[in-house]
């Protein structure tokens, strides 16, 4: 089976709830996965699926966990040729910078030559508190391409 890499960017804690819970999902599907709240290229192996899950902080910003890695990829710029990535971003569309924070991460892969595995889900806290309800039906729909 596969292994999956879940980088969290998160402020309040929604982001790692969800992780967690697309973490239990893939693991009763007998894939390997990793959580890290706190990310480092080192630590992520680019040959496996970055399941990115990300909140937006402030105007448009990355929670301040997962600034340092946004910076480090953008400082290195390192080979992402091999890395395939989702994003599942969450925001509140009462915003005008609505989920944008993730976008800056996913731009700097995609430099690094990092590609999209299967179109982003983009929550609206707005008309869905429980975030981790639509993450999980939105992995289910593409958890057998794994």
């Amino acid at each position: 089976m596969a292994k999956i890499e879940l980088i969290v960017g998160t402020t309040l804690g929604s982001a790692e709830y969800v992780a967690d819970e697309l973490a239990a999902q893939l693991e009763s599907l007998d894939h390997e996965t990793e959580v890290h709240l706190t990310p480092e290229l080192s630590d992520i192996d680019p040959n496996n699926l970055w399941l990115i899950v990300s909140s937006t902080h402030g105007a448009g910003d990355l929670p301040d966990n997962i600034q340092p890695f946004f910076d480090e990829i953008q400082a290195k710029k390192p080979n992402l040729n091999a890395t395939k990535f989702a994003l599942c971003a969450i925001g509140d569309s009462s915003y005008d910078t609505f989920c944008q924070g993730p976008e800056k991460l996913i731009e700097a892969m995609e430099n690094c030559g990092a590609q999209v595995y299967v179109d982003k889900i983009q929550i609206d806290v707005q008309y869905d508190p429980i975030p981790e309800e639509p993450a999980q039906a939105w992995l289910a729909e593409w958890q057998d391409k794994l």
